[in-house]
């Protein structure tokens, strides 16, 4: 994973300092909340609820043992005792005092970390699979990439007050394990026929109240140009994009009023002149970043088997466990879902074990999911089952990977300044209703997410099942919708007619869930039923 030099160090310290001056400004009075929250926000830090909530950044959701643990003892020390980690790969802290950011701001940069453009109008953290280097079916590691992407993002002055936030993926693979087209730009790395690599761009994407797939806008630009043709994405749309209008200010909604083809021919025209400038970041720094990301030193473990006998252990093998590229290993699925707890939370004991299951079976590496999990990338097959037990015993051994139980979920109203309704109890109910009846193993895929608000923190569009919670007259109400999918068949989920109160989503999902099981064909997930049969045998089943 990539480390810091002294230029990154330098610039995470220093702004450190200057926030704690402005901090120290606000509480003495000497700025007003007005002047005050631009400066914070550019810092991760937010106004909710009950309490400031920081956002850390994970870029590309790699982390190692001492920085878990020191994540651990941020939730111990600054909150109250637990952190939230969240569908962009980041953790967020939800009780945090301002008089005590600075200082857990000073502690995140010993262990090269920081909360830097994870809010404003700039772009965000750099999203990628959360299995690269490891897949067995990536072309390449894409963290490099992201990599050089987050440092070429970083207090890009340009790009430091655009019309709205901006969000960016990698991949590397033909599955897309992070929601690549419903990005502000997605990349894929490709090979063409010649077996060159280079980036197929996707531009346009997004959730939130008007949500929409991106388009391919070139399906290859050679990997060398990768950052200019990204800078060319963004200047095309730092000079058109609206700033009259928040809700009209992504750039979905100008690639959609210019339209694909002309936003193309636009950013075509600006990525030959940047060319003509010769702006693209040396290929010796690619290179440098690269070494940071070479393989651990992988045993020769082909003759590694799995001793099933265990059946709770064998269930959590097959659910919780994706295959390797090296023979021998695979990658393992920690799940912060267990049943009746919160999608995503996850205490400071318990990230105090995953830094250390780390350093004795991963090579010293996690992965933050968008899906609000931890992956352990790298884990021989012998070793699994100890692994397994020691999960079992801190309450992280749930086996329900992209099962119903493995709720995306929002922190909602119960914190969240801008929700509509909970989304937590409503996610716990649901969970807690599946395993109550025993129909989880019978449903097999079945994604389902839940957000409190239009503004899609739970991206419920993208699920096979969505919940969306909204406000009736003072009353928390809640949408059902059926048919998305974040993947690389990648759909926007529609909502199936009126909503239900937090009881009635319950008896709903189960009621669209029975429809699913009385129709499916073999081997048919909940997605393939319904873009099969359609939307009216569930309004029928939900509505009468």
């Amino acid at each position: 994973m990539y480390k810091y030099d002294q230029y990154d160090q330098a610039m995470v310290d220093t702004r450190v300092e200057e926030f704690r001056d402005q901090t120290r400004r606000r509480l003495e009075g000497k700025l007003t909340e007005a002047q005050f929250t631009p400066l914070r926000l550019k810092n991760g830090l937010y106004l909710q609820l009950h309490a400031y909530m920081l956002r850390v950044a994970i870029p590309y959701g790699t982390l190692d043992s001492r920085q878990m643990h020191a994540l651990a003892d941020i939730a111990d020390t600054y909150d109250r005792g637990y952190g939230h980690f969240t569908t962009r790969q980041n953790i967020q802290y939800n009780w945090i005092k301002l008089e005590e950011a600075p200082d857990l701001l000073a502690d995140l940069a010993k262990v090269e970390m920081h909360a830097i453009q994870t809010s404003g109008n700039c772009i965000r953290n750099i999203s990628s699979d959360h299995f690269a280097g490891a897949a067995a079916d990536e072309l390449v590691d894409p963290r490099p990439y992201a990599e050089l992407l987050r440092q070429w993002s970083s207090f890009h002055p340009e790009f430091n007050a655009l019309p709205r936030k901006f969000k960016i993926a990698v991949i590397a693979s033909e599955t897309d394990r992070a929601a690549m087209r419903l990005h502000d730009i997605g990349i894929n790395i490709v090979k063409n026929e010649a077996g060159e690599l280079g980036a197929a761009f996707y531009v346009g994407g997004g959730m939130g109240r008007t949500p929409m797939i991106a388009p391919c806008i070139n399906p290859f630009v050679p990997l060398d140009q990768l950052v200019t043709y990204a800078e060319a994405c963004l200047r095309v749309y730092n000079r058109y994009g609206r700033r009259d209008n928040k809700y009209k200010a992504r750039i979905k909604i100008l690639v959609h009023e210019l339209g694909a083809e002309e936003y193309t021919r636009q950013v075509e025209e600006e990525f030959a002149h940047l060319l003509g400038q010769g702006v693209e970041p040396p290929l010796a720094e690619l290179e440098r970043i690269r070494t940071y990301f070479e393989d651990p030193a992988f045993q020769d473990a082909s003759n590694d088997t799995i001793d099933r006998s265990d059946p709770d252990f064998a269930l959590w093998v097959d659910r919780n466990t994706v295959p390797h590229k090296r023979e021998g290993y695979v990658s393992a699925v920690i799940s912060l879902k267990p049943v009746g707890g919160i999608p995503g939370d996850a205490t400071a004991r318990q990230m105090h074990v995953m830094a250390e299951l780390a350093k004795s079976y991963s090579f010293d590496e996690l992965r933050v999911m968008h899906t609000q999990n931890i992956v352990l990338p790298h884990v021989r097959k012998a070793t699994l089952y100890t692994l397994w037990q020691t999960l079992e015993a801190e309450g992280l051994g749930s086996p329900n990977l992209d099962m119903i139980e493995d709720i995306i979920a929002c922190p909602g109203l119960d914190y969240c300044s801008l929700a509509n309704a909970r989304s937590i109890p409503v996610a716990q109910k649901i969970a807690e209703r599946f395993a109550s009846t025993g129909k989880t193993d019978a449903l097999g895929q079945l994604k389902l997410k839940i957000s409190g608000c239009i503004n899609a923190c739970g991206h419920h569009h993208a699920g096979h099942i969505g919940i969306l919670g909204v406000d009736r007259k003072g009353v928390e109400n809640y949408q059902l919708l059926l048919g998305g999918s974040e993947a690389e068949d990648v759909s926007l989920a529609k909502i199936t007619g009126p909503g239900f109160d937090e009881n009635g989503i319950v008896d709903a999902v189960e009621t669209v869930t029975d429809v699913y099981t009385r129709e499916r064909q073999d081997g048919e997930r909940f997605l393939d039923t319904y873009r099969r049969i359609g939307m009216d045998p569930f309004k029928e089943a939900l509505y009468g």
